[in-house]
């Protein structure tokens, strides 16, 4: 029994050649690098690397670079794209997802250079094509960014 329960608990992981064959985002605006945990239908976990490379950083701010916040919020919509494909993929296939709603959104810290975003996913309904998603983004276990996200399949 405790060997089938180890198997269970594996997690489902996702490198970015595997995050590519399920939303078609691309350089420059891939913005998340690993899935580290998919649970279909109820929740994802995914990380973005932010490095002093990133072209935004070019005008936001020059000499102080700062990750806009509109960015975090796109790879948290990213993370629940990869989520509902995932969860759904007959259902989805050929299907792009489009942000449509965003509630309750809180920016808590700035997120610079060398910071690793760890965005959590977690479904709170699903009509579809209507997903709906809470959302928190942590940098070294705090709280950056929460909200609700909106999305539908089309």
């Amino acid at each position: 029994m405790e060997m089938v329960e180890a198997m269970e608990a594996a997690p489902i992981t996702m490198d970015i050649q595997e995050i590519q064959r399920w939303i078609p985002h691309r350089y420059p605006f891939l913005l998340i690098d690993r899935v580290l945990n998919i649970v279909p239908n109820e929740s994802i976990t995914t990380i973005k690397n932010v490095t002093a490379n990133e072209e935004f950083f070019q005008g936001h701010f020059p000499g102080h670079p700062v990750m806009p916040g509109v960015l975090i919020m796109e790879s948290m919509a990213q993370t629940a794209a990869v989520f509902a494909r995932y969860s759904e993929p007959e259902l989805l296939k050929n299907k792009t997802f489009y942000l449509v709603g965003a509630d309750n959104f809180k920016w808590k810290r700035m997120v610079v250079p060398g910071d690793q975003l760890t965005i959590v996913m977690k479904s709170v309904k699903k009509r579809n094509p209507l997903w709906i998603m809470d959302g928190e983004v942590f940098v070294d276990g705090k709280v950056v960014v929460s909200g609700t996200l909106t999305a539908a399949a089309a």
